[in-house]
């Protein structure tokens, strides 16, 4: 049986971050279990033009395939697989992850598949990277996100760099998938390291 990862889209802004990270991982074989909340749909729609009424064809024409396999669940099917430890995964990343998201699952609330599915995530010690991207942070914003991290969980801000020369905005997006990707522990070109050749 081949695990897959769990994605979670939110409604913070960065959906694109969201959709290449889903793109680069069916590209490499990996199975995503893909789950965007409704504020998420909103977000895909204003930045990105999806048709947030139509969202299974959406999903279909945004993701056609690949090596890997994508399978979509609505956010209100809290009996959707992701929400057993039963149901064995890699791990779950939430990009981009809003902060009433990151403020839900710091303090134990399961009212949607997505929390449900990061509160499993921490239950069975799997892998859980948060990629917020809210600015300025509030003091509420950093004790939940320090109340995380003590937890295990990983959290990759959306924060791009300069050092690799970013040409256009896919490559600032593809540096932010990047990290995600290093944090996942898959190997990946889309960045230059820093000390490696441009």
């Amino acid at each position: 049986m081949i695990k897959p990862w769990v994605i979670g889209i939110t409604g913070a802004s960065g959906a694109a971050y969201g959709v290449r990270l889903c793109r680069f991982m069916l590209s490499v074989g990996e199975h995503v279990h893909l789950i965007i909340t409704d504020a998420g749909w909103r977000v895909l729609k204003e930045e990105l033009g999806w048709d947030a009424a139509r969202r299974q064809d959406t999903i279909a024409a945004q993701f056609p395939g690949g090596p890997g396999k994508l399978e979509y669940y609505p956010n209100q099917d809290i009996g959707g697989k992701t929400a057993s430890g039963s149901f064995l995964t890699k791990g779950m990343v939430i990009v981009p992850c809003s902060m009433g998201t990151l403020s839900a699952i710091a303090n134990g609330a399961s009212d949607n598949l997505l929390e449900r599915t990061a509160d499993v995530m921490l239950k069975e010690s799997r892998k859980l990277i948060m990629v917020p991207r809210e600015t300025p942070l509030h003091a509420i914003h950093l004790e939940n996100m320090l109340k995380l991290a003590r937890m295990g969980v990983r959290i990759v801000p959306a924060m791009p760099a300069f050092y690799q020369g970013p040409q256009s905005m896919d490559d600032m997006v593809d540096f932010i998938v990047g990290k995600i990707a290093d944090s996942m522990e898959l190997e990946h070109d889309l960045y230059t390291r820093w000390g490696s050749a441009k």
